[in-house]
């Protein structure tokens, strides 16, 4: 699918892969990349690109879910929030892939009206439902 328009592009420079560093073209995002000790990296106090792309992917739809239930006259709770785990591991039959879960909070929301925010969210706004739909498993969890 082509976009119709677009309307904002972030770019971003990797240098020295998993184990190096990135920073972004207006410098507000820096940081240092080291493979987990899970993956048999040295782990320790950097970030990793699952970690980069949960944070996104959270952010990203709780805005959705936000809009959505905006669209549908629903007070969303101050509370709201959304926890994304990105798994990573060997896929069939060679490289890696990821997994997503989604846990969505809704608090004080009537579960089947959450429910169906959620779904609407994922569905038809969510650019990273969209882009992983197909690719990647994601499970979407109302907590």
């Amino acid at each position: 699918m082509k976009l119709s328009k677009i309307l904002y592009t972030a770019t971003a420079t990797a240098k020295g892969g998993r184990n190096g560093h990135i920073q972004s073209s207006d410098g507000v995002l820096k940081a240092d990349l080291k493979v987990p000790r899970e993956m048999g990296g040295p782990g320790g106090a950097a970030t990793n690109p699952e970690q980069l792309f949960a944070a996104g992917y959270a952010a990203c739809f709780e805005g959705a879910v936000r809009l959505v239930a905006g669209q549908k006259k629903v007070e969303v709770p101050a509370d709201t929030h959304v926890v994304a785990h990105v798994g990573i591991g060997p896929r069939e039959p060679t490289g890696f892939g990821i997994a997503v879960q989604l846990d969505v909070h809704l608090p004080g929301i009537e579960r089947k009206l959450a429910q169906d925010i959620v779904d609407t969210a994922h569905r038809d706004i969510c650019p990273y439902s969209h882009a992983t739909r197909g690719n990647v498993d994601v499970t979407i969890k109302l907590a």
